[in-house]
């Protein structure tokens, strides 16, 4: 027989959730949250269904974020068991979202049932919030309700967020922190010509291959304790007629910075004019601001998560701030207290997406440990 944790988490893999339609997933966990207490407040902004559960009135407030959308699943017949089947065996459930984050949603439901079972008088508020726009635009899920409960001034002192974090096996790795991202466009312009005669072109190939050498040997800055250094990666280069004697009239390239918080967004961008400046060509840049970068100083939630992965698998966390983006970020603006932790990320995003049974099990008893330690020092 599956635990409740495991079975939830099937059932919310089985609704086909691809960003940004929740598809019922939130209302399946409003069916497990009223009976516990919880008023359940849809926040509708655009196309994205966004849930804010509470349980209580009383400070302190404890939310628990995820996401219920999941990316495409990619070809189907390579995956080795329906991806929305939400199948179980040999102890591993398959599907998309498993990992990334239906699992660990389903575990922050069963930990507030295992909560308010034992501690039904404790002192403070529970709070869910769940959106359907992580894995897309992200405008109108966590960042929309965070702007909505600022301005209704509402206050969360505690945030947990169940991106899987973990690495090797369950909570050996915690988030306190994420790097900004900043995705940029350059275009070189020149002039298409034959490629036999170049002195009646202008190759914006040959103009970009040294814009980009210097763009990767420059260091950005050196990162600090909590953070690695600013990173910049090409993930595109694009130029051509796709005939091979026309010297192509432009190339453009895409790349993206993950920065820390020794670099701001202002800094990258006056870097990168002064090395288009040392360079003779016609050029345009357009930036995307994808994410600021976010880190919790304060120790308070730090700890108490570390003691609670402590208390149930017998060691600390190691505390991070590597991966991608998370909406952490959008939370972090209105709480000084935000950790991430969830399930192994191994698979997330992959054909054959899954979770290991054992792991929720695990997980939702962290998720447990974590309120005793909020509510009941």
């Amino acid at each position: 027989m599956n635990s409740p944790s495991v079975q939830l988490a099937s059932d919310l893999i089985r609704i086909e959730s691809v960003t940004p339609n929740d598809n019922g997933c939130q209302p399946l966990l409003e069916q497990r949250l009223k009976p516990l207490g919880f008023q359940c407040e849809y926040m509708v902004f655009e196309d994205v269904s966004n849930l804010w559960a509470r349980h209580g009135t009383e400070e302190p407030l404890f939310v628990f974020a995820g996401h219920t959308d999941v990316v495409p699943t990619g070809p189907l017949d390579k995956w080795t068991h329906p991806p929305f089947s939400g199948h179980i065996q040999d102890g591993m459930l398959h599907g998309r979202g498993a990992a990334d984050m239906k699992g660990g949603i389903a575990c922050f439901v069963v930990a507030c049932e295992n909560f308010m079972r034992n501690y039904p008088e404790y002192k403070g508020s529970i709070a869910l919030l769940i959106t359907s726009d992580e894995e897309g635009l992200a405008k109108w899920g966590t960042r929309a309700v965070v702007d909505e409960l600022t301005a209704r001034n509402e206050s969360i002192n505690y945030c947990l967020v169940g991106e899987p974090t973990s690495e090797k096996s369950c909570g050996d790795t915690i988030k306190i922190g994420r790097r900004g991202s900043l995705n940029l466009s350059l275009t070189v312009k020149g002039q298409q010509g034959h490629i036999a005669y170049p002195q009646l072109a202008n190759n914006p190939i040959h103009a970009l291959a040294p814009i980009l050498f210097d763009l990767v040997k420059a260091k950005w800055d050196l990162g600090n304790q909590n953070f690695p250094p600013t990173s910049l990666q090409i993930s595109n280069v694009m130029s051509g007629t796709g005939a091979a004697n026309v010297i192509p009239g432009d190339a453009r390239v895409l790349f993206n910075f993950r920065y820390s918080p020794e670099t701001n967004e202002q800094e990258i961008k006056q870097r990168i004019d002064e090395i288009l400046s040392r360079h003779e060509c016609e050029c345009t840049l357009e930036y995307i601001s994808s994410a600021k970068p976010y880190f919790t100083q304060e120790d308070t939630l730090i700890e108490i998560t570390s003691k609670a992965i402590s208390d149930i698998i017998g060691t600390p966390p190691d505390i991070e701030t590597g991966g991608g983006t998370s909406d952490g970020r959008f939370l972090a603006q209105m709480c000084n207290h935000v950790v991430e932790l969830g399930p192994l990320n191994a698979t997330i995003h992959q054909i054959d997406e899954c979770v290991s049974t054992k792991d929720l099990d695990t997980l939702t008893k962290i998720y447990t440990k974590m309120l005793e330690r909020v509510f009941c020092p």
